[in-house]
């Protein structure tokens, strides 16, 4: 059974089947196809194409297939093309011929565009949860870094009074600030967030019923298509019917919001690859989430990790791949639009598989807060003794400079800023006074940067306070 046959005098040759065949990807619209069929045959019920008694048994034959496909006992048939062709054939195997009214109207290039619609409409809110759970692992270890209040001693390097563990912040992957590691956890939390806002405001474009659009001229039959939007979900209907069914502007941007959401996940990747290696030692991996080598015993490898940075890659040729093939195509439907759906399955796949492996690996690492604490050194506070020099009255250029100095002079004795002699910085500035050795205090320099979104203590409190709507 094929649904296109009758102008033909031979069956089509079997390696150009074998090409044409959709079935292996669009199979999993199987439900999809099955509702929009139900809600169609409501519609030409009402357009008095379909009779009380011919859309009873529709309906019931449909509940039949839907059932079947459900508890995984639905058969495919050679001749079954399609997802459009297999549900039809075995409509018509439970029911007869009166399945074959079903498709009055209609054709498989405004069906296919909203099954995928309607899929894409319960898969967005899938990988919204799963980005969630990941957001949640990152507030947790945000929170565990600033865990309860601790005596701090001036100078210490590590911890304040809030018991929260510092770090170096990095740029250039050189060392830049001493910062929360609480923050840090944040710092990667937001990117996420804006997927996930990112993907509520793209339901708006997937939420346009196209059924009623017919091949590319609209359905010929006084089809309520404002109903049918209703009966399946959709906010809008389409305006235009060619637009309609060559429409794939939706599927090319679920593609760029996984292939952003790649690459949020491999830049957070990159940098627990960074801190799990032996030069840095901030973080262990748990052995859960960690592999080996075959030849080296004493390996211990971020595989999760790498593989996540690996296949933002995958991520960004899916998008790319879908692009090319739209880029050129006129208007309406072409057989080219057949390859629009595995991406963005593959793509989907991939990112509900990442992300909650992701989420419990980072939960169940290990911090090394000594380690952390010994990356800090006063070079890192540079800019606090310049901003030492504005609060004296230099203005900041020159504060800038007379601190570039001191970092040299420290550099050519080899010792640390903190422990060069007072003679040493009034040489530089006479604006340095015996109070110069206060800002080495990487908890204070922190606990300066108050303003909203900065490094301290209480802004790093309060961000956890609104991400969680307390």
């Amino acid at each position: 059974m094929t649904l296109w046959g009758g102008r033909f005098s031979t069956k089509l040759n079997q390696q150009a089947w074998d090409l044409n065949t959709s079935l292996p990807v669009d199979q999993r619209l199987a439900l999809q196809d099955i509702d929009g069929s139900l809600a169609w045959a409501q519609a030409i019920l009402r357009a008095g194409i379909l009779r009380d008694e011919e859309h009873a048994s529709i309906a019931l034959g449909l509940g039949a297939v839907k059932k079947e496909f459900t508890s995984g006992q639905f058969l495919f048939a050679p001749a079954d093309e399609d997802i459009h062709t297999a549900v039809e054939r075995r409509l018509t195997e439970l029911i007869g011929d009166v399945a074959g009214k079903l498709h009055t109207g209609r054709s498989r290039n405004d069906q296919v565009a909203t099954d995928f619609r309607l899929w894409m409409l319960g898969a967005i809110p899938e990988l919204q949860s799963a980005l969630q759970g990941l957001q949640s692992a990152l507030v947790e270890n945000a929170e565990k870094a600033i865990p309860h209040p601790q005596p701090f001693s001036q100078g210490e390097k590590g911890e304040g009074e809030s018991g929260a563990i510092l770090m170096p912040g990095y740029t250039h992957l050189q060392r830049a600030q001493p910062i929360l590691l609480a923050h840090w956890w944040l710092s990667h939390y937001h990117p996420l967030q804006r997927d996930v806002e990112r993907l509520n405001d793209l339901v708006k474009r997937v939420s346009v019923l196209p059924l009623g659009s017919g091949a590319l001229a609209g359905a010929p039959f006084e089809i309520d298509r404002i109903a049918l939007a209703n009966a399946l979900g959709f906010a809008e209907v389409s305006q235009n019917s060619m637009d309609a069914v060559s429409d794939r502007d939706f599927a090319a941007e679920y593609l760029f919001c996984a292939t952003l959401i790649g690459v949020h996940l491999s830049k957070l990747a990159e940098q627990i690859v960074l801190f799990t290696s032996a030069e840095f030692g901030f973080f262990e991996l748990a052995d859960a989430f960690s592999t080996g080598s075959s030849l080296m015993p004493q390996k211990k490898n971020p595989d999760v990790f790498e593989l996540t940075r690996g296949k933002a890659g995958t991520l960004l040729g899916l998008l790319t791949g879908l692009l090319a093939t739209l880029k050129g195509l006129p208007s309406t439907y072409d057989k080219d639009l057949q390859e629009d759906k595995a991406p963005v399955f593959q793509a989907s796949d991939t990112l509900l598989m990442m992300l909650p492996v992701l989420a419990e690996a980072l939960r169940t690492i290990t911090v090394k807060p000594e380690r952390i604490r010994n990356a800090i050194d006063s070079s890192m506070l540079a800019t606090d003794l310049a901003d030492y020099l504005v609060a004296k009255g230099i203005p900041f250029r020159k504060a800038h400079e007379a601190a570039g100095q001191v970092v040299r002079a420290a550099g050519e004795e080899k010792v640390g800023m903190e422990k060069m002699p007072l003679e040493a910085y009034q040489a530089i500035s006479p604006a340095f006074e015996a109070d110069v050795y206060q800002v080495f205090d990487p908890m204070q320099s922190v606990e300066k940067r108050n303003a909203i979104g900065g490094a301290s203590l209480q802004s790093v409190k309060n961000q956890i306070q609104k991400i969680k709507g307390v």
